[in-house]
């Protein structure tokens, strides 16, 4: 059976810190030779299901979500997940809609990480942790989460963290064929990761999308 490469973090415009439209991102994905990909925008749902009517077979619609403690990383996400509530409550909505549910750079404090003591409250509700994230300034925040996984055995996701054409694909994992939440599970505890960091630069794409909202108007940015 040939593995499939999937993306499992990446923005659009329907972000507020990305300019990406999804046009260009899926045709982008489809060059880099991603089977499968999974748009996860603050907050919303919005850029995923746009983006899944234009190509169904690549895109998984997932969102990343600010809870009060941290962020999670969610696929197969049917219904939008509110910013702000508690992770309890997030989780339960996720659990709901059949949701897989892994947590976004969880000890990257430059960018909503938990503390340990509220991750490890989550721990056994979730699925998995994003254990590379490729816009992690220093490599100790993603080995810390490696580290984490593997003591409370928990799978991994990877994820590009892709806010600008440039990144997609810089962190990807070979896995089998899955077609849910539930055949993700299996699929992904065999992955094999592409890990590959980005220059901190990148971030200057994401704080030019800002200002660009702030200056323009988010109607001049569609998706």
């Amino acid at each position: 059976m040939q593995k499939w490469k999937i993306e499992l973090h990446c923005h659009t415009a329907a972000s507020n810190d990305s300019l990406v439209k999804v046009k260009d991102l899926i045709k982008t994905a489809r060059k880099r030779g991603l089977d499968r990909l999974a748009i996860t925008d603050h907050n919303t749902i919005k850029g995923a299901l746009y983006a899944k009517t234009l190509d169904p077979e690549l895109i998984i619609v997932g969102e990343e979500i600010l809870t009060t403690k941290g962020e999670l990383l969610a696929f197969f996400v049917q219904e939008e997940i509110p910013r702000g509530m508690t992770p309890y409550e997030s989780i339960k909505r996720l659990r709901d809609q059949n949701a897989f549910i892994s947590v976004s750079h969880p000890f990257d404090h430059f960018r909503h990480g938990w503390q340990l003591e509220d991750l490890k409250e989550i721990t056994p509700l979730v699925d998995a942790i994003e254990i590379f994230n490729a816009r992690s300034f220093e490599k100790s925040i993603n080995d810390d989460a490696k580290r984490y996984a593997l003591i409370n055995n928990l799978s991994g996701t990877v994820g590009s963290d892709a806010h600008l054409l440039l990144e997609v694909g810089r962190a990807t994992q070979l896995v089998d064929p899955f077609t849910d939440a539930q055949s993700m599970k299996l699929s992904i505890l065999n992955s094999e990761y592409l890990e590959k960091y980005t220059s901190p630069w990148v971030r200057l794409g994401s704080t030019y999308a800002k200002i660009s909202r702030i200056l323009f108007g988010n109607e001049r940015f569609s998706i």
